[in-house]
């Protein structure tokens, strides 16, 4: 079993930043991806970016150049810098991980708010 927990969410202004954890209970080695979603009340979970091994990056239009996707393997955490931040960032923040056996993992979510 694997758990992850999300932290760093809140609330920030048009063209401010924040910067998104994700902690995992195991080591990240295990892990094939990690990623960011979002979703807001009545819409689809969407891809926000994701990191895979060994350590390609991927990311949604919407967020390219603005949000960098890394990860610490030492600390077993996943990070989401997003700079430059607009409403239309405003969403529930969740973190996926996928193991090397093909296990799905969602973590609790994080609120992002974003005022304009």
């Amino acid at each position: 079993q694997l758990q992850l927990v999300e932290s760093g969410g809140g609330v920030v202004q048009a063209g401010g930043s924040l910067t998104l954890s994700c902690k995992g209970s195991r080591s990240i080695e295990i892990i094939k991806s990690m990623g960011w979603y979002r979703q807001n009340p009545g819409e689809q979970r969407e891809l926000v970016a994701v990191i895979s091994r060994p350590g390609s990056t991927n990311y949604a239009e919407s967020v390219k150049g603005r949000f960098t996707i890394s990860s610490d393997n030492a600390k077993n955490t996943v990070y989401l810098q997003m700079n430059s931040l607009k409403p239309e960032d405003t969403a529930v923040y969740f973190c996926h991980a996928l193991t090397l056996t093909g296990l799905n993992y969602w973590g609790q979510g994080t609120q992002v708010t974003v005022s304009s």
